[in-house]
């Protein structure tokens, strides 16, 4: 009887897909607003040059400042990826910037060694702590709040010479896929404004996309790094497991939740990754990574998956994903001489149901629906659904009272519980034998391209693609691979075995100069 049960249900999910896409479609299609084209070639260098010049006085640091923000002026009323900015504190720190160069103390050379990224603007999302910006994580009852500290993380991208130019917009509490919330609305993807940017580091991904930032910082516990980054067409990276601090971010992180949450880089360029990720983990880890250390590409073993093996609840992967992901198996075979083996890991089958039940082994301090109240108390998620649907005026967008209404659902006491758990061991047991040391996997990023607005409320279970890879600890490299029919961004996670983030991220440079990563929206 099962067999029929699963039958019914796709037809099912069938049915949701087509008639959302066609809804979907009469409602956002002819939304498209196009971007204004890149005016200053200085807002179209990868992090990296961008630092040389600097450092060498190629270019002044108050004239990269300028024009990001020109270029941000431009664009974000059109997308709404940064929800709070600094650039008057920005132009005199770049200031300062030049003047140290002119009147140097120390040799380039130890400026590129203590300070890598001097000069080079940057962003994060609006989770992470800078001080004197908006500290809300899209949540109402945070309107208006501003952090008195910064991330670690942000930190880190400060004492390396970075100047935050601002934070990017979230989902409500970083908890839904894409980044929409009651205190500054929804952002809009570059490619396409009728369509969702991804969550939660949505506003992120498309500040870096469209030109409004070059690199930022994102968070990932079921995929809030790696949807985003393939949504918008850039790179992204979620680190092994406990590698970069997670201190100074909301929600606060605890027990697994903590394990599995993941802060990494998301970037325009691949050559961006690794020095950002040096800098995100810092020196300790670095090393104890050999993240200095050169990775031979031809010692990589390759193996693929086009699609989980068809759960019912997820939506099938799309055509032209599929093609793409052939596209690079071949090109890697033919280019680089890289053998590619497909797999079955039948596990990935149950991959939203592990995430799920590996989140919830642990009992929390909070329950979402007293997250949504910071603690003190907890909402009533049935009454604020009962003022979304006939009043409008719940203080709570739809993803998260759904969410909330989750709570009793989820946990130990559960009859399947176990049973998911045993799952989970045993594809971690089968991932690890299939990797070893020089494995990579590569493996779809999201069944489709980016959905349109609201659209992911109907395919709530397609997260389960990225979000088995926070349970499991892996390193993933999203990597773009081109545009689709339509004009969106096409793309694959590059897997690679735990705490070899360096052969993820080597991989992915190979594969942008074969595909040529991330397109200009404009």
């Amino acid at each position: 009887m099962m067999w029929i049960l699963v039958i019914l249900l796709r037809y099912f999910r069938w049915f949701i897909d087509v008639t959302s896409d066609i809804i979907y479609q009469w409602l956002y299609e002819d939304q498209k607003q196009l971007l204004p084209p890149f005016k200053n070639d200085i807002t179209l260098m990868p992090a990296t040059e961008l630092a040389t010049k600097i450092r060498n006085r190629q270019l002044k640091c108050i004239d990269v400042i300028e024009a990001y923000i020109q270029r941000i002026q431009a664009v974000n009323p059109i997308v709404n990826c940064l929800v709070d900015t600094r650039f008057n504190e920005a132009r005199i720190e770049a200031q300062s910037v030049d003047d140290l160069l002119d009147n140097p103390q120390t040799s380039r050379e130890e400026i590129a060694l203590s300070q890598p990224f001097l000069g080079v603007p940057f962003t994060t999302k609006d989770c992470f702590a800078v001080k004197g910006l908006s500290w809300t994580v899209g949540l109402l009852e945070r309107k208006g709040q501003t952090a008195s500290l910064d991330a670690d993380t942000v930190q880190n991208m400060k004492e390396a010479g970075a100047i935050a130019m601002g934070v990017s917009n979230v989902s409500e509490l970083c908890m839904w896929y894409e980044s929409a919330n009651n205190v500054y609305g929804r952002s809009n993807n570059p490619y396409h404004t009728g369509r969702m940017v991804g969550g939660s580091s949505g506003g992120e991904a498309c500040a870096i996309s469209s030109g409004c930032s070059i690199f930022g910082i994102g968070s990932d516990v079921g995929g809030s790094i790696r949807m985003p980054a393939f949504f918008n067409g850039i790179f992204g990276h979620k680190p092994s497991t406990g590698i970069v601090s997670n201190y100074g971010q909301l929600p606060q992180a605890q027990g697994v939740i903590n394990t599995f949450l993941s802060t990494g880089p998301l970037c325009r360029y691949a050559q961006d990754l690794m020095p950002m990720f040096k800098v995100l983990a810092g020196p300790k880890q670095s090393l104890e990574l050999e993240l200095d250390k050169p990775v031979d590409i031809r010692k990589l073993k390759i193996f693929y998956m086009v699609d989980d093996g068809g759960h019912p609840l997820i939506t099938p992967v799309d055509s032209e994903m599929r093609k793409a992901q052939m596209n690079l198996v071949h090109k890697l075979e033919q280019d680089h001489g890289l053998q590619s083996h497909e797999v079955k890991l039948k596990g990935l089958y149950h991959s939203a149901q592990i995430w799920s039940n590996k989140m919830s082994s642990e009992p929390t301090a909070l329950s979402f629906a007293q997250e949504l109240k910071q603690g003190n108390g907890a909402i009533n998620p049935y009454w604020e659904f009962l003022k979304w649907m006939c009043f409008k005026n719940s203080d709570h967008t739809l993803p998260a009272l759904g969410l909330a209404m989750l709570d009793p659902f989820v946990g130990p006491h559960q009859r399947d519980h176990k049973l998911f758990l045993e799952r989970y061991e045993s594809l971690k047991a089968e991932l690890e034998a299939l990797l070893g040391d020089d494995g990579i996997l590569l493996y779809p990023s999201h069944p489709t391209s980016a959905p349109y607005h609201g659209q992911a409320i109907l395919r709530t279970f397609n997260f389960g693609y990225t979000a088995i890879f926070n349970v499991l600890g892996n390193p993933v490299t999203q990597c773009p691979l081109g545009l689709s029919s339509k004009g969106l961004p096409l793309g694959t996670q590059i897997v690679g075995p735990i705490n070899k983030d360096r052969n993820t991220l080597a991989l992915a440079q190979l594969i942008e100069k074969s595909f040529g990563g991330w397109v200009n929206p404009c």
